[in-house]
């Protein structure tokens, strides 16, 4: 289902339609501020799976971001922030970033990597906010698979290539081609591992 929603002004009905789609285990395609990502609710295990599957991987080794709504939503799934970083993070989100970090208990067993770290990402996007602002929790987030990036900036191409193995496509306007910047906050050595959309000068 290819579901347009207003980049600026999401239509509530729309934002509710599609986050009773993750709490029921769905998984959508949905805009960030960067590219378009695969997603669904973090504590829907089928869906994780069902993530996993389309793309061909194992949850415990995957690449899996979370997507927060705002930095005490973030602080949940990581053990305690200290100063510096939270001042850090606070400058540079909402954005293009995914930070990494050590992942929390509460973050679900299923996603727990044997490095214990968590990708996680406060996208600077007005539908991704509400949609977390009604779920209460943070989207599971990876990028759609395959190389053709160029492909997927255009939600009815994508719809086209994902319709039938995901429930929702999010039609938000066209997406960047340009991932997140990653950068490795495990250690108090903070270093970029991905340079992507943003600009990194901490």
């Amino acid at each position: 289902m290819l579901i347009q929603i207003h980049p600026q002004n999401p239509q509530p009905r729309l934002i509710k339609q599609v986050t009773e789609c993750l709490k029921d285990g769905g998984v959508i395609v949905y805009p960030t501020d960067t590219i378009y990502g695969l997603g669904c609710d973090i504590f829907q295990h089928k869906a994780v799976d069902r993530i996993c599957t389309i793309k061909n991987i194992d949850p415990a080794k995957a690449q899996l971001s979370f997507i927060c709504r705002d930095l005490s939503h973030l602080s949940d799934y990581t053990k305690s922030i200290d100063t510096p970083l939270y001042r850090m993070l606070k400058n540079y989100l909402p954005g293009p970033y995914t930070f990494i970090l050590p992942a929390s208990k509460q973050v679900p067993k299923i996603l727990q990597s044997k490095k214990s770290t968590i990708g996680l990402r406060i996208p600077d996007n007005v539908i991704c906010s509400s949609i977390l602002e009604l779920l209460g929790n943070p989207i599971l987030s990876t990028s759609l698979p395959g190389e053709m990036v160029e492909e997927y900036t255009d939600p009815e191409i994508i719809h086209e290539k994902f319709g039938t193995v995901v429930d929702i496509v999010i039609d938000g306007g066209m997406g960047g081609m340009i991932p997140s910047t990653i950068v490795d906050c495990v250690t108090d050595d903070w270093k970029i591992t991905r340079q992507g959309a943003g600009e990194w000068a901490a």
